[in-house]
């Protein structure tokens, strides 16, 4: 019998209990590492010791702007240590996340119109709209288990004009399916095309491929939720042309009519930097070091593991993505017979305080192929949601598990999944807001729950 999987690391605010519906107060489980994870101790605790010592950086001859100095190039060593790379060929570039580093990329590779990058339809928004907006992106496309294999993306490299870049995700952040990122990485350079990763969902679980150019990923997603991402690329790409953002810091010398500007990093880093994510996504990477790679694998392979066999076996329970004997992270997608993804989302949080998304994951086409859904189809919805209602969006719900799960939580989510899988009445009546899709328990039924948002924002667009 396989042994249990206990959780590695407690998180901030693990035992935090949030009331349900029926007036109780629940242990919240957070089910949604995938769009951000809560803080290591450790990362808030480093956090506070440097607060007392903050001050500016690279623009003070005082103590506590050497020492905040002093942290944030010890943040970037890090970052590079981490990636696997050399800070004599390799730069990394503090920005908010991943969406900002891989448009910062698009930007400086200087890509014209005419300009081929190659990409998969499996990737988050974040690694597909930058690419169509500076150049013409051809795609890798997907069976209808999500998943791609080499051949598929040699075919995409070898088809028509040299490509200028690869760009490949290292997880799906729907699936959480891995390409054989190492291999693909070897094929394209053995056609001469430099490679980009978006490791957004990768960088938690597993080591970063040392093989890419280009590596992106975000601080919130591995328990250092202060707004710290990183893009680690290789030195020359920076050191000539405009930087991304223009402005104090990035210069070495500006008149009214001529800028020279610094060497990179700085050069890519204009105004004041977010000391704070980067202390914390230092602390982070220490944790997640110090934790070891062997035993992080080995408990998400676990988790992983229970986690989609336990959904798959719920009847009305339909899970998306690859084969129960394909290794994944622990993310599973699904959807639920007769349930609205949003209803039963909203269910899971106010019956059984569980937390989940839900929605397309700003994943759009790959979610669309996932679901096997038509073009005409699409297009319905697209059009539903131009006049403004988002009531009958497709979308499915995503349980996603980080460092501080366990069995135990899996257990409990199915539990709850099965309970609404089975046909059981809801406890109160629920209320759809057609703008956003969303479902609120009502609180006429409910009156002890303080409900609504009003800033009126969707869970579901992406």
């Amino acid at each position: 019998m396989e042994r249990p999987c206990h959780p590695l690391i407690p998180l901030v605010g693990d035992g935090a209990t949030v009331p349900c519906v029926d007036g109780e107060e629940r242990p919240y489980l957070s089910c949604d590492a995938a769009a951000s994870t809560a803080a290591f101790p450790s990362v808030v605790e480093r956090v506070t010791d440097m607060m007392p010592w903050y001050s500016s950086v690279h623009r003070g001859a005082g103590y506590r702007s050497q020492r905040t100095t002093d942290a944030y190039e010890h943040a970037r060593e890090a970052a590079l240590h981490f990636a696997g790379r050399d800070a004599s060929d390799d730069v990394a570039i503090i920005c908010r996340n991943t969406t900002e580093a891989i448009n910062h990329l698009a930007y400086r590779l200087g890509l014209a119109p005419g300009d081929v990058v190659v990409t998969t339809v499996v990737e988050h928004h974040a690694n597909l709209l930058p690419w169509s907006r500076s150049a013409r992106c051809r795609f890798v496309e997907c069976a209808a288990d999500g998943t791609f294999g080499v051949p598929d993306v040699v075919e995409a490299l070898d088809e028509g004009r040299h490509p200028r870049l690869l760009a490949v995700t290292g997880a799906s952040n729907i699936t959480g399916w891995m390409p054989p990122i190492d291999e693909i990485i070897a094929e394209a350079h053995a056609r001469g095309i430099p490679v980009a990763v978006d490791a957004a969902q990768l960088a938690p679980h597993r080591r970063l491929p040392v093989a890419a150019d280009f590596v992106a990923w975000s601080g919130h997603k591995m328990y250092a939720p202060f707004g710290a991402g990183v893009l680690v690329g290789p030195r020359e790409t920076f050191r000539h042309g405009d930087p991304f953002l223009a402005g104090g810091g990035a210069v070495d010398l500006v008149d009214l009519d001529e800028v020279v500007w610094t060497e990179p990093p700085d050069r890519e880093e204009a105004g004041s930097p977010n000391v704070a994510g980067a202390v914390a996504l230092h602390a982070a990477i220490d944790e997640v070091e110090a934790a070891g790679w062997p035993a992080i694998v080995e408990h998400d392979r676990l988790l992983a593991r229970r986690l989609r066999d336990g959904l798959a076996r719920i009847p009305g329970v339909r899970l998306l993505g690859p084969a129960l004997s394909t290794e994944t992270l622990p993310v599973a997608a699904f959807t639920l017979e007769g349930v609205p993804h949003a209803l039963a989302a909203a269910r899971l949080s106010a019956e059984h305080g569980i937390g989940v998304r839900h929605g397309c994951f700003c994943a759009h086409p790959y979610l669309m192929r996932l679901l096997g859904l038509g073009h005409a189809e699409v297009r319905e919805y697209r059009n539903q949601v131009r006049h403004g209602d988002r009531s009958r969006m497709p979308g499915a719900v995503r349980a996603s598990l980080g460092i501080n799960a366990g069995d135990a939580d899996v257990e409990r989510l199915c539990v709850a999944v099965a309970s609404i899988a089975s046909g059981e009445p809801a406890p109160i009546a629920y209320l759809q807001d057609p703008r956003t899709g969303d479902y609120s328990p009502d609180p006429a039924a409910a009156p002890w729950l303080r409900v609504g948002r009003p800033h009126g924002s969707s869970c579901s667009p992406g």
